[in-house]
């Protein structure tokens, strides 16, 4: 079976991830309020994440929000974890 997804891997160029020249700020970012399934529910990372996120922050956020509104929170949160935050 790993013989198979190496002879499609290097066969099918198409599927690769990132882009071969770099781009300034991270690239293309979308507002989540834009986003066609934003209005999902979250994803089971998004809420791992979120729910540690939270626990770090001493917040408390509902469980049943979007795909979007978990991403508002999760980058509002990074800012405030002493993990992720600005060590200066």
């Amino acid at each position: 079976m790993a013989q198979a997804g190496n002879e499609r891997r290097g066969t099918d160029m198409a599927d690769t991830l990132g882009s071969p020249t770099s781009e300034p700020e991270g690239g293309f970012e979308r507002d989540p309020s834009d986003w066609v399934t934003g209005d999902e529910p979250m994803t089971a990372a998004q809420r791992s994440y979120l729910d540690t996120l939270a626990r770090e922050a001493g917040e408390e956020i509902p469980a049943d929000i979007n795909k979007a509104e978990a991403s508002e929170h999760i980058d509002r949160l990074q800012g405030k974890s002493k993990r992720l935050g600005d060590d200066s």
